[in-house]
């Protein structure tokens, strides 16, 4: 794929990813999609980048010009464009984000009808009708062109449907949010009030370029510091477009993708909910989570990483939990791709039922240490498939047995080459990356 990734079309904004291209998307989308039954409606929602202004009227130019209208959500999280799509019966939706990455980027990430990430196939003809090696589409004349409305009301149902799946109150409970200056932000907070906890938020005054900037799940610190100052229960990060989160507890301690699912798939398999006692993961899951499964009678697999992925393997085989270590999390009961706020939400319950801090639930997974750093590459394949480099992963892999592992895989948006080692100490998974790394520049492989 040129230009889709697994989380959609992806760059720096009008460098990479430009207006033109959003424009050629959307008249791309708005005429393969026509229905002679309906004229086609699509939902376009946005996190608070300042592009996004941009991309936001470029798609909305390109598919009102193939005949589609279009329904504004504005600013908005990921997952709530999934869910709308499916409960308002919309043809298909788009959101404008590049999820945590800096202001400067922005991405296009197009979801199907039942809410899910865009097939492969039509991505594959979009990005032929991108570079022109398509016939161009006509475009739509008279009263069949498309028109723009305004759908602010989107943001309410989703509000209510997530504050309807929580069954306690969290009156008496101080909650700390960090809302990353993205998405999350005049959502989650309004939520956990009307739910009846204390809040104390920070992230959660987006002026278009502190999208992410040292704030939200990829700069936990910030979260930790709050917590800590405001004596709060829990503390809940979320990325830039809301669809991943991640916690920290009374003690200011980080709580991972990993001891989410952990805590989430404990109380599924007591309450009997738990389909063949499976929990999803990838490759990224720690250790120290597998060997809490093993102790606990839990079953897992292992996907590729993203949550497209582990949606699939949920979807196929009918699980109900699944999640990156990230924050990605899935419920399949409630949500086709990872919701932070849902979550967040979903743990909070936990919380509640046991009456336990959050410190004391995650008490029984160990979190091997891992080290992840990336490199950037001319070529992500032969740079993974260099013999030398092969031998030196292999090699580092016998000297860590059982007691670690190393993983090197390709980033699925980037010309990066990422290396991760898990094992007993922060000075083995050094030693051990760095061998690696040492290797990979020594073959000539390493790009600035």
């Amino acid at each position: 794929m040129k230009y889709f990734g697994t989380d959609g079309f992806r760059g720096e904004a009008n460098v990479t990813l430009t207006a033109e291209h959003a424009f050629k998307i959307g008249r791309f989308l708005g005429h393969y999609y026509q229905n002679e039954d309906h004229r086609v409606r699509v939902l376009v929602g946005k996190d608070t980048r300042l592009s996004g202004y941009m991309y936001e009227t470029a798609l909305a130019a390109g598919l009102t010009a193939s005949g589609a209208d279009v329904y504004e959500i504005h600013v908005t999280t990921t997952p709530s464009i999934s869910y709308l799509i499916r409960q308002q019966n919309f043809d298909l939706g788009i959101m404008i984000t590049a999820s945590h990455n800096p202001y400067t980027d922005n991405g296009i990430k197009v979801i199907n009808g039942t809410g899910h990430k865009l097939e492969e196939e039509v991505e594959i003809e979009m990005e032929k009708y991108i570079d022109g090696e398509i016939s161009e589409i006509p475009y739509a004349t008279g009263e069949n062109l498309g028109r723009c409305f305004d759908y602010q009301e989107g943001k309410k149902i989703y509000k209510m449907y997530l504050e309807d799946l929580v069954k306690h109150s969290f009156s008496g409970k101080t909650v700390a949010l960090d809302m990353s200056n993205g998405s999350a932000s005049g959502i989650a907070a309004e939520i956990f009030r009307r739910l009846g906890a204390i809040v104390h938020t920070t992230g959660d005054k987006p002026d278009g370029m502190n999208i992410n900037k040292e704030c939200g799940s990829t700069h936990i610190e910030k979260l930790q510091k709050l917590v800590k100052e405001t004596g709060a229960d829990v503390g809940f990060a979320y990325d830039g477009d809301a669809d991943r989160c991640l916690a920290v507890d009374e003690n200011g301690e980080v709580v991972t993708g990993d001891h989410i699912m952990y805590l989430c798939g404990m109380d599924l398999k007591d309450k009997g909910k738990l389909k063949d006692n499976m929990v999803v993961t990838t490759v990224m899951s720690n250790m120290g989570l597998y060997k809490a499964f093993d102790r606990a009678g839990i079953s897992y697999q292992q996907t590729a990483v993203g949550d497209k992925y582990v949606c699939a393997n949920m979807m196929e085989h009918g699980y109900v939990l699944g999640g990156e270590q990230s924050g990605h999390i899935i419920f399949s009961k409630h949500a086709t791709t990872g919701d932070g706020i849902l979550t967040s939400l979903m743990l909070m319950e936990v919380i509640m039922e046991t009456k336990q801090s959050l410190g004391q639930l995650t008490e029984e997974v160990k979190i091997y240490p891992q080290l992840l750093k990336n490199v950037r590459v001319a070529d992500k394949k032969t740079a993974r498939e260099n013999p030398e480099v092969v031998k030196a992963v292999d090699a580092v892999a016998e000297a860590l047995g059982d007691d670690g592992r190393i993983l090197v895989r390709e980033s699925g948006t980037e010309p990066v080459i990422r290396v991760m080692v898990e094992a007993a100490t922060d000075e083995l998974c050094e030693k051990y990356v760095t061998q690696v790394i040492d290797v990979i520049e020594k073959e000539g492989l390493i790009v600035e």
